[in-house]
């Protein structure tokens, strides 16, 4: 059973979630945690358009928060795999931990250029609230997710 409370934008999470097959918004999320979710300084979605124009920039940050299994079966190029249930933990890692285990510089939470995408938006929208409410307020989600992306390549 979940108990979420929420006032004036803070969410405490009373117990720990389980997706039982049927992710929500906030499986994953550690128990007796408290997020101050902040609304994005941006529009929050990216469109696949979108990110193909920000591929020129080597700035951009695209996080696969897919499982591991699901990234290594296909994944838009230049991605990395930071999977749903290890994102709140993997953003509080140190600069260099975060380095050493997913092999790219760390996010922080001023970068304009950090999206995250899954397969169809579910769970990037589930990671990019657990971003808002750690301070990465200008994070954004490709809503399309990977199966969009193929259909956009493939023609």
């Amino acid at each position: 059973m979940l108990l979420v409370l929420c006032a004036l934008s803070v969410v405490v999470v009373a117990e720990e979630t389980h997706c039982g097959g049927t992710p929500d918004r906030l499986c994953d999320v550690k128990p007796e945690a408290v997020y101050y979710k902040e609304p994005p300084i941006t529009d929050s979605e990216v469109s696949y358009m979108q990110l193909k124009t920000m591929f020129p920039s080597s700035s951009i940050q695209l996080f696969d928060v897919r499982n591991p299994d699901e990234f290594e079966a296909g994944h838009i190029p230049g991605s990395t795999n930071v999977p749903l249930g290890e994102l709140q933990e993997a953003l509080r890692l140190s600069s260099d931990q975060f380095k050493q285990r997913f092999g790219v510089r760390a996010p922080h939470k001023e970068d304009s250029s950090i999206v995250v995408y899954c397969q169809r938006g579910r769970r990037s929208a589930t990671a990019l609230d657990i971003m808002w409410a750690l301070g990465f307020s200008r994070a954004r989600h490709y809503a399309g997710g990977y199966s969009d992306w193929v259909q956009h390549e493939e023609q």
